[in-house]
């Protein structure tokens, strides 16, 4: 689009009185507000600079309230409390931007943010607060520091018969539909010489019997799903399952789990990272297994 549009109006009772010049500029502020509330948040942005008009509109709050969260008030109890790092007094702009970040709670386990083009909830949950079945032995897990992950740290199996992985988040998610995703990696990556490589040493046991995953939800959902755990030195979301909020006036809790508890074999050479919900229409986006 051009910088500015222009047209001219004509009287039609006096053909010859001169043309009133008037561009996309006087275009009243409250009419380039009604025009921005279909656009996505960074069309939005764009539009702000085009001229004055709009770049005054592109601050009206029924505009970014259009785009939040219809509970966003009770996301902002959940993530922030009474913390004084989110200021009351933000505008509905500064609102939407400052959820758009990654905002970490639960001490820090946890991460949320809004999806800058629909708004929509994602959320990030680190190994951390993952209940991992003999994670403090040190002959089968260790955490390990990288740069890969947002929680910069994943938990590294060597070896083990056993495999037990269970978590829980409770959060007031806005209505609609969710996908729930296990971030995980066989082999441990590293770099040399400024190139990223992957020892694959502990990696075994994954071709014998596939993982199986689950979830629920605190109104009676449920899930599993199962897949074989392939292609070492590559970051797969492994889809655990989907489930479905329609009331988004309270908490809903999911509960979730990753197990391979046949004990005929070991297995090995496994990074767990973090579990992720996205909404459903992402699917695509991080869906291979």
């Amino acid at each position: 689009m051009g910088a500015s549009f222009s047209f001219s109006i004509s009287h039609e009772t006096s053909p010859a009185a001169p043309s009133l010049g008037l561009g996309l500029g006087d275009l009243p502020e409250s009419c380039a507000a009604s025009v921005l509330v279909y656009l996505d948040p960074p069309e939005i942005c764009k539009f702000a600079i085009l001229n004055r008009a709009f770049n005054g509109a592109s601050s009206a709050d029924f505009v970014w309230e259009s785009k939040l969260p219809k509970n966003y008030g009770s996301l902002i109890q959940r993530v922030f409390g009474e913390s004084d790092v989110f200021c009351k007094d933000f505008c509905k702009r500064d609102i939407y931007s400052r959820l758009c970040r990654p905002n970490s709670f639960d001490g820090g386990t946890k991460k949320v943010w809004l999806d800058k083009r629909t708004g929509k909830i994602c959320m990030s949950v680190s190994s951390n607060s993952l209940a991992i079945t003999g994670i403090d032995d040190r002959r089968y897990w260790s955490r390990i520091p990288t740069e890969e992950s947002r929680f910069r740290s994943v938990a590294y199996l060597q070896q083990i018969w056993w495999l037990e992985v269970d978590g829980e988040v409770e959060f007031p998610f806005p209505a609609g539909s969710y996908s729930l995703f296990f971030r995980l990696q066989l082999g441990r990556a590293y770099k040399r010489f400024g190139r990223r490589l992957c020892n694959s040493e502990h990696v075994h046991g994954w071709d014998k019997k596939p993982m199986q995953f689950k979830l629920s939800t605190s109104d009676g959902q449920q899930a599993t799903s199962q897949v074989y755990l392939k292609e070492p030195g590559k970051w797969i979301y492994y889809h655990a399952g989907d489930f479905v909020v329609m009331d988004s006036s309270r908490s809903t809790k999911v509960k979730f789990s990753m197990t391979q508890i046949d004990c005929t074999h070991t297995k090995g050479g496994l990074c767990v990272d973090s579990v992720l919900v996205y909404p459903s229409e992402f699917r695509k986006r991080w869906q291979r297994f």
